[in-house]
């Protein structure tokens, strides 16, 4: 892999670490004010929202202007979110902040994987990504429970640190020094991101009309969805991203409430499906070529039958070695279904537009689950029923999307 490669993948896995140690921050905060427990997914929804919302115009920012440098401001962006909240700005609003930067990074994140690596390499480029953004992904939510353990937050040189703030208020200040520890993780990313030399690639550049820019969004859409390998691509990954931003949040739930653990000891738990994610990633790019990403879907099925076995453990003994197992399902699934994607998309739009329709779908798929993930909370069902049912829906639309896959590959009856 090219120098620059290495960069984007240390840069981005710091920028998405800080993003969900923040999470679990916000959520301690959430939770010290009182607040009822849908508030909590509610978070993900309003930093989930940034990337449905700006879908028509991050694409094209991402191919407007050099992408490390665009990576690099949206650092900045996240790095105001974070400050937002140490000054206690209503939690939503500041989470929300961290999205509006997420949203403009992604497409350039993967954009510049297609200008960087040769096509060869993407199924290999896209388990190095993908163990990069789940791993950030759950050991941010690790280091996040270490933030807020509660001997962490007693510790004497973390009160020295609070002497040195001026007045906060009172339900954020012991979260101060976690807060400004994730804020210099964000000014790390940032200055890694300026580090990655420029691809020099440059696009034809659309209309910033507002009218215009939905228009052709909406178009890209069409013509990625109606491709055969690109429908396949985009519907399996927006489930698995849909259901996983969902496991986030049900895997806490579940192993404090089934387990008996406190918050940080069950945000420690998901480190199991961290490592399953990296050895199914690594098997991925090993024995998966680009043209045998599509026949990777029955995975799904798979690891949609894994979450009520998972939901049936009751001891760490038997949760850990199943959670790794559907962590490596899911790692397996989506690295070569996620370098076909690219593939496609660059090959049909451009790697900014691409990316921002894969976005904008996976996205929507997330605030959905989401959505009916709080409903369900509100309703108190139980985490293993919860579990259970999300788990067995997943492997009948995996099953559906694969037989609809194979029935689009048939060939068409001769009319004579």
């Amino acid at each position: 892999m090219p120098h620059g490669f290495k960069l984007l993948i240390a840069a981005q896995f710091l920028s998405a670490l800080a993003d969900n140690a923040l999470l679990v921050l916000t959520i301690a905060w959430v939770e010290g004010l009182a607040f009822s427990p849908w508030w909590v997914p509610l978070l993900k929804w309003v930093f989930i929202a940034s990337y449905v919302v700006l879908a028509p115009w991050v694409g094209p920012l991402a191919d407007r202007f050099p992408k490390p440098r665009l990576m690099a401001w949206m650092n900045q962006v996240k790095l105001l979110g974070a400050l937002m909240m140490l000054f206690g700005v209503n939690p939503v609003a500041a989470y929300a902040c961290v999205g509006l930067g997420a949203a403009a990074y992604a497409p350039a994140k993967y954009g510049l994987i297609t200008e960087l690596v040769p096509a060869p390499l993407l199924v290999r480029a896209n388990a190095w990504i993908e163990v990069s953004v789940v791993g950030a992904a759950l050991l941010g939510v690790i280091l996040g429970g270490l933030l807020v353990s509660p001997w962490l937050l007693a510790a004497p040189g973390l009160a020295s640190v609070q002497a040195w703030l001026p007045p906060l208020p009172a339900a954020v200040a012991p979260l101060a020094p976690p807060l400004l520890i994730l804020m210099g993780v964000y000014v790390l990313a940032g200055l890694l991101n300026l580090g990655i030399p420029r691809s020099g690639r440059q696009y034809v550049q659309r209309s910033a009309r507002p009218l215009a820019l939905t228009r052709d969004f909406w178009q890209d859409n069409l013509k990625l969805w109606r491709d055969d390998l690109g429908g396949l691509s985009l519907a399996v990954t927006a489930l698995f991203w849909g259901v996983g931003a969902c496991l986030q949040f049900l895997v806490l739930h579940w192993a404090q409430a089934v387990l008996h653990l406190t918050l940080s000891q069950a945000a420690y738990l998901q480190g199991a499906i961290a490592v399953g994610v990296i050895l199914g990633a690594a098997s991925a790019s090993r024995w998966v070529s680009l043209e045998e990403a599509s026949s990777t879907v029955k995975l799904g099925v798979a690891l949609g039958l894994m979450m009520p076995l998972v939901a049936l453990c009751d001891s760490l003994w038997t949760a850990v070695p199943a959670l790794v197992l559907a962590g490596a399902f899911g790692g397996w699934l989506v690295v070569p279904l996620n370098a076909l994607l690219q593939h496609r998309g660059a090959s049909l739009l451009t790697p900014g537009r691409s990316i921002a329709v894969q976005g904008f779908n996976e996205n929507i798929s997330v605030l959905l689950v989401l959505a009916l993930y709080s409903l369900l909370l509100r309703w108190e069902i139980p985490a293993q029923t919860l579990m259970c049912g999300f788990g067995l829906v997943t492997a009948a639309l995996m099953l559906l999307i694969q037989r609809w896959h194979r029935r689009s590959r048939l060939p068409q009856a001769s009319p004579h």
